[in-house]
């Protein structure tokens, strides 16, 4: 059986798909505009929040697959992937990562296995868990912006 595996991949997909339709939605020029939530809080753009939540993934599926645990922070920084284009075909090398590693996967049983990531011995089933709530996290951080830019866009207030 693979119902946690499945259960896993359409959770992942979900999230690149939110992703994909989030940047297919955003101004160009508004990408990597900077917003505050709250006084407190510190400003945060909606590109580099969708990267973070990409580079969750990558993270996990290069290390999975190829055993590669690289933060991706180099090649995602917003000088690197400036544009909408850019950031899609990031985030489409990204699910391609994540359709090999889910291929690795046999059955349920391989959610138990120990694997060494980069913070020590690991269960896989955590490890994608983990990885899941991240990227989660971070794309609901950026649908937050979305939403903050749109209202912004839309009363016509000037940026911050």
């Amino acid at each position: 059986m693979k119902e946690s595996i499945a259960s896993l991949d359409r959770e992942l997909v979900l999230i690149h798909r939110g992703s994909r339709d989030l940047v297919d939605r955003i101004d160009p020029k508004l990408l990597y505009q900077k917003v505050r939530a709250a006084p407190s809080v510190p400003a945060k753009s909606f590109g580099e929040e969708i990267l973070r939540s990409a580079a969750a993934v990558e993270q996990a599926f290069g290390g999975i697959t190829a055993n590669l645990w690289d933060d991706p922070f180099e090649w995602t920084l917003p000088e690197t992937l400036s544009t909408r284009w850019k950031v899609r075909e990031y985030l489409d090398e990204v699910e391609a990562t994540r359709k090999r590693g889910f291929e690795l996967f046999k059955s349920d049983a391989d959610l138990e296995k120990e694997i060494m990531a980069p913070a020590g011995a690991t269960k896989l089933a955590q490890l994608l868990l983990d990885t899941l709530e991240r990227a989660g996290h971070y794309l609901g951080s950026a649908e937050a912006i979305f939403k903050l830019l749109q209202a912004k866009e839309s009363s016509g207030m000037a940026d911050d």
